[in-house]
């Protein structure tokens, strides 16, 4: 036999929207935020205008690389299109020899000889 369903915890629900509108008014004061509110919906380089359907496209770029550095004027931000935000880095990485994420780094060196055998095989049957 089936438990019939509990009623809505009223009290819990009014907590989680509660947290949801404070979570939203701590996101519009985030620098992707205010930058939006403060710029243009246009890339700062190849000038493609967004709007709200594809404005995820659309990154906030800090002029010195120190993502910890944001004035409230905004003075080191910039609004680029992933594309245009890709290759500021890779410039800025270039310029700098500092890559991001750098292969060589990220992947440890290969410990595994798949071809080792590989000689005493084709003498086997040569």
């Amino acid at each position: 036999m089936a438990t019939p369903p509990r009623p809505p915890d009223n009290d819990r629900l009014d907590r989680i929207v509660a947290q949801a509108r404070r979570d939203a008014d701590q996101r519009t004061r985030g620098y992707r935020e205010r930058a939006l509110g403060m710029y243009p919906w246009v890339c700062g380089r190849c000038a493609r205008e967004f709007d709200r359907s594809n404005l995820s496209e659309l990154t906030v770029h800090h002029r010195n690389h120190n993502h910890d550095d944001n004035p409230p004027d905004g003075s080191n931000w910039e609004l680029l299109c992933l594309y245009c935000h890709d290759n500021e880095h890779s410039r800025y990485g270039d310029h700098t020899g500092v890559a991001a994420g750098r292969a060589e780094d990220a992947v440890a060196t290969a410990t595994s000889q798949p071809f080792a055998a590989l000689a005493a095989l084709l003498k086997r049957d040569g």
